[in-house]
């Protein structure tokens, strides 16, 4: 899932650890069938998305081309299944091991195109402070 903010912020333990101005923020989720290739053509197709605004108001800039910052937090939970009982299933979730290493592949393929890009911590509790600007939503899977 990504989201075009304003500013993003990423607090661990009461701490702010990372911060984005004007550009993407990034929820991830790793299922069980991901792999490499599909991580780096996400990786590659997400700046190139046309969500930005031209001087009309209307979708026709890049993050490359406004000049935006990404931001992309781990988020296991965008695979919890709620369609029985009162509890997620997470059966679908990508096991840790591979997902933390996806994940940290995913982050790579960003700075490769040279962008700037912080991001969370896999596996950790953090609180993730959103000016979403739109708002405008997308959920994107390769």
């Amino acid at each position: 899932m990504l989201q075009r903010v304003k500013t993003a912020e990423c607090y661990i333990n009461n701490q702010l650890y990372s911060k984005i101005n004007k550009g993407i923020l990034i929820f991830l989720g790793i299922g069980e069938g991901d792999n490499e290739s599909k991580c780096i053509k996400l990786a590659q197709r997400i700046p190139q998305l046309r969500i930005f605004d031209d001087e009309e108001g209307k979708m026709s800039y890049s993050l490359e081309r406004v000049g935006g910052e990404i931001m992309v937090i781990p988020n296991f939970t965008l695979y919890g299944d709620l369609k029985s009982g009162l509890r997620p299933d997470f059966t679908k979730a990508g096991k840790k091991e591979i997902a933390e290493s996806l994940y940290e592949r995913f982050i790579l393929e960003l700075k490769y195109r040279g962008l700037k890009v912080e991001k969370g911590v896999f596996g950790a509790r953090m609180l993730i402070k959103i000016e979403n600007d739109g708002p405008v939503t997308f959920i994107l899977e390769e």
